[in-house]
């Protein structure tokens, strides 16, 4: 996921016409990610967001409707959590309220019980010919539709357990092989890669129990938040946070072939405070002490971990020798 962080969120920008516009507004998607998208509305000195839309790689989703007659048009993205730290940027200018789920809000600069701010940038969206105002979610890799779509498919074979790199929107045999063996080990016909649903097919596939790798479910009513470390005998590697919303499984990134895997969770409420039970925090963890922090995070560097902003977390050893491992969070 190195490398995924370093992807420019690239917004493709034009000028708006300064007579308000009587046609929607559409968020595309040129990333090799399915992303969730919030939009912050300013007008006439009060701002709302709206959230989330969920947007699969080559697809656009239309988020305001209408006349567009608003001062300032803004927008928030995420990546979907299976995919570990996100690798959208978060750095805009403008702090914005979101909540979890799918969420209104009216008064957006000042955040209440339930929800939390976020980095929001304005955007100023490209007029097509028919009038539709469009802004495009994309990579460095500057895919077009249909690499995008391909190297998503390629980025969720990945994660469930299939090879295909390297992620790069290009088809060949390799990339072929992976798709056919998570196709038949789903009972799936080929002409399912084809239809809208096929990414929902792909992210019900990764959160679910594999046969191999590690696998974490939540069997909880809370949120859990979980990281993952990863020792290849020369350097360990820990990164998180993954989201595993309650009844979802979910399986980190594992590349290579590790010599020692580790795993830390922890139950969390809508403001991402760890949940007590009697007095102590509801986690699922270990005696190997790994450098973790509030926020994503990805480090190989596990010395004094306070000295660099980190705390020292205590990690569970994963056996994944033998083939796959399921860890189910539960309740005491």
């Amino acid at each position: 996921m190195t490398a995924a962080l370093t992807y420019a969120l690239l917004i493709i920008l034009s000028l708006l016409t300064s007579a308000p516009a009587a046609a929607d507004l559409k968020l595309c998607n040129r990333m090799s990610y399915v992303v969730e998208a919030a939009i912050g509305v300013d007008e006439k000195s009060a701002t709302a967001t709206r959230g989330w839309f969920r947007i699969d790689p080559a697809t656009c989703r239309v988020v305001l409707q209408g006349d567009l007659t608003a001062d300032r048009i803004l927008l928030h993205a995420r990546a979907l959590s299976l995919y570990g730290a996100s690798p959208i940027p978060e750095n805009g200018n403008d702090t914005l309220c979101v909540a979890q789920d799918n969420f209104i809000i009216a008064a957006a600069r000042q955040c209440r019980t339930g929800q939390t701010p976020a980095p929001f940038t304005q955007i100023t969206p490209t007029k097509t010919d028919d009038g539709t105002l469009v802004a495009y979610l994309a990579e460095s890799a500057e895919y077009d539709d249909e690499q995008a779509r391909l190297a998503g498919i390629q980025r969720l074979l990945g994660i469930a357990g299939y090879d295909a790199a390297p992620i790069d929107g290009v088809d060949g045999p390799k990339t072929q092989a992976a798709l056919a063996a998570f196709l038949k080990s789903r009972n799936l016909s080929a002409d399912i890669v084809s239809q809208p649903s096929f990414f929902s097919t792909m992210v019900d596939a990764v959160q679910a129990p594999s046969p191999t790798g590690l696998t974490w479910c939540n069997d909880t009513p809370h949120k859990v938040m979980a990281a993952v470390a990863t020792d290849d005998g020369r350097s360990v590697i820990s990164r998180g946070w993954y989201r595993i919303d309650p009844g979802k499984c979910l399986h980190p990134d594992i590349t290579g072939q590790p010599k020692k895997v580790y795993s830390f969770a922890e139950a969390v409420d809508a403001d991402n405070r760890s949940i007590k039970l009697k007095d102590k925090p509801l986690n699922w963890g270990g005696l190997t002490q790994l450098c973790t922090r509030e926020s994503k995070f990805e480090t190989s560097e596990q010395g004094d971990c306070l000295s660099r902003g980190f705390t020292a977390t205590g990690f569970a050893a994963v056996d994944i020798a033998r083939g796959g491992k399921t860890l189910r969070f539960a309740l005491p």
